[in-house]
């Protein structure tokens, strides 16, 4: 997985760039799988789990307005961006890896080796980039649909104010927060990339072996995201501790 990682980075700046005109595709085809249900992942579970959960806590004490400052470090720091790349993983990831592997079943990328194409300059670099690229996008989307879904939560069910929810988040919200998060989902694509299309290049035994290979691939990612958002999260903490802080 580390040599292809390597040969999709030297690919990405060396020419010819034929793998253009598939980025914008894949990246396309990425959005139109993923949008709705990232969307829904994050408002419902934004709702529900540190939404109507953390709530529960908070209105022992009377301070249910301080749901805004805790889903700075719900969502903001982890659930958006967390759950963002379990449905692309999920959806996206699985896509390619089947249709890597089907290719591979079929002799295509045999064909394109006996072309004079490299296969990893033609397919998996579009793939890498757009899932690299595309997830930091998607997660912008999905901080906010998950800050979204502890607003309804707070205001819709238990009676809070907007001001309140919204001064307690804006006085907690800090850049590295928003930086944090985009690079470490950034991270999440390109994670999510190299698995899944490993996986699919490497298939061996026919149709059933694009099974094994899919579910071997989103394992896999999923692994790689949990580990990597362990990793990440305590640097940015030691890099910044104020964020560690709640006001």
């Amino acid at each position: 997985m580390m040599l292809l990682t390597g040969k999709a980075v030297v690919a990405t700046f060396t020419p010819p760039y034929s793998w253009k005109d598939e980025f914008v595709e894949e990246s396309w085809l990425i959005l139109r799988r993923c949008l709705i249900p990232m969307i829904i992942s994050t408002i419902a579970f934004g709702f529900g789990a540190p939404g109507l959960q953390a709530a529960n806590l908070t209105q022992i004490f009377g301070t249910v307005d301080r749901e805004g400052a805790f889903f700075v470090m719900a969502s903001i720091r982890e659930f958006a961006g967390w759950i963002n790349g379990m449905v692309i993983a999920g959806v996206a990831g699985t896509a390619i890896c089947a249709d890597l592997g089907a290719r591979k079943v079929r002799e295509e990328l045999d064909a394109l080796a006996v072309l004079g194409l490299d296969p990893v300059r033609t397919i998996v670099t579009p793939r890498f980039l757009a899932l690299g690229i595309m997830t930091p996008l998607m997660n912008i989307l999905a901080l906010a649909f998950g800050v979204l879904g502890g607003w309804i939560a707070t205001v819709v069910v238990w009676g809070e104010t907007s001001a309140g929810y919204i001064a307690t988040f804006s006085s907690n919200f800090t850049f590295p927060d928003l930086f944090g998060s985009v690079l470490k989902t950034t991270g999440f694509g390109f994670i999510i990339a190299i698995a899944c299309c490993y996986k699919g290049l490497n298939v061996k035994g026919g149709a059933q072996g694009v099974g094994r290979a899919v579910n071997q691939a989103v394992v896999i990612a999923f692994a790689g995201i949990w580990v990597f958002n362990s990793l990440f999260t305590n640097i940015l903490l030691a890099a910044f501790p104020e964020t560690g802080n709640l006001h």
